[in-house]
C-alpha cells in the first residue's frame, strides 16, 4: 500500500483529491492538510510515500516545501490551477503535474507513476538489505566467569547482574539497559563495546539499535519480540540467526 497525504488550503480542491485516493486500490490517505508547514512534519516523520501538493499556498507554498523535503523518500505531485509552474516543478523531480480540476483519470495516472516510484525504492532497498554481509561475532569474548557488569550512571557506579537484562537500546553514544523489574539505566558506551561485554551465549545483536537477553525472549509478534508494553525489531539482517539461536536452545 502506497501511503498518501494531500496538502491544499482550499477545502473543497482537498475533499476532491482525497476522493481520488480513496478510490484508487494502491493508495491510503494518512494525512490532509490545509498548509505546508503541518505537512512538513509529517513528511519528515518517514511516514509518507507520496504528497499531493497544492503549489499557490499561504506563507509557504508547495514548491518551497518540495525543496525542503528533497532527499527524504517522499514522492511528490504537483496540482495547481495556473500551468505556469510546470517547468519549475519538474525540476524539483516531481512525479508528475496536474492542473485543476483535477479528473480521476488524469490523478490515476499519475499515482501509477508514483507508485512505480516507490516499489522500484522499496525492492532497491530489501535486495540491499538481503546482499548485506551477515554480522560477524566479536572476536573479543567476555570472562565466562562473569555475571554481572558495572555501568557508571547517573554519577554512581552501579552493579548489574546479566540475568536481570531484558534488553539494551542504543542511543547514539549511550546505551540504555531495561532491566526485569522496569529500569531504564543509561550510560555512556556504544552499542559495540558493551556488545562485547556480555556473554555471546546469553546476548545476541536483532538490531542495530538493539540487543536482548535471549533467556528473557517470552513473545514473538510480526518479527518483533514483545517484552510487556514494549516492542524490540527483529531487523532483516539479524532475523536467521536469531531465528536459529532461538532453535538451539527450544524444541521449535
Amino acid at each position: 500500500m502506497i501511503r498518501a497525504i494531500v496538502v491544499d488550503d482550499e477545502p473543497l480542491a482537498r475533499a476532491l483529491i482525497e476522493s481520488h485516493i480513496k478510490k484508487t486500490p494502491f493508495l491510503e490517505v494518512v494525512g490532509s492538510y490545509p498548509d505546508a508547514m503541518e505537512a512538513l512534519e509529517a513528511i519528515r516523520s518517514g511516514n509518507v510515500d507520496v504528497a499531493f501538493l497544492d503549489i499557490q499556498m499561504p506563507d509557504m507554498n508547495g514548491l518551497e516545501l518540495s525543496k525542503l523535503i528533497n532527499g527524504t523518500s517522499t514522492k511528490v505531485v504537483f496540482i495547481t490551477a495556473f500551468n505556469q509552474y510546470a517547468l519549475e516543478g519538474f525540476k524539483v523531480d516531481a512525479v508528475d503535474y496536474l492542473l485543476k480540476p483535477v479528473t480521476f483519470v488524469d490523478f490515476y495516472r499519475a499515482a501509477e507513476r508514483a507508485r512505480d516510484r516507490v516499489e522500484t525504492e522499496r525492492t532497491a532497498k530489501r535486495v540491499n538489505e538481503m546482499s548485506a554481509p551477515a554480522p560477524v561475532a566479536s572476536s573479543k569474548e567476555p570472562d565466562p566467569k562473569l555475571t554481572s557488569i558495572f555501568i557508571k550512571s547517573e554519577y554512581k557506579m552501579l552493579q548489574v547482574d546479566f540475568d536481570d537484562i531484558r534488553y539494551i537500546e542504543g542511543a547514539k553514544d549511550y546505551v540504555i539497559i531495561h532491566t526485569e523489574d522496569g529500569q531504564r539505566l543509561m550510560t555512556q558506551i556504544t552499542m559495540k563495546t558493551m556488545e562485547e561485554q556480555l556473554p555471546g551465549d546469553t546476548f545476541m545483536r536483532v538490531h542495530k539499535s538493539y540487543i536482548v537477553n535471549l533467556a528473557k525472549v517470552r513473545e514473538i509478534e510480526h518479527n518483533c519480540i514483545v517484552f510487556g508494553k514494549n516492542l524490540v525489531p527483529v531487523s532483516e539482517s539479524y532475523k536467521i540467526a536469531f531465528y536459529n539461536a532461538l532453535r538451539s536452545k527450544s524444541l521449535i
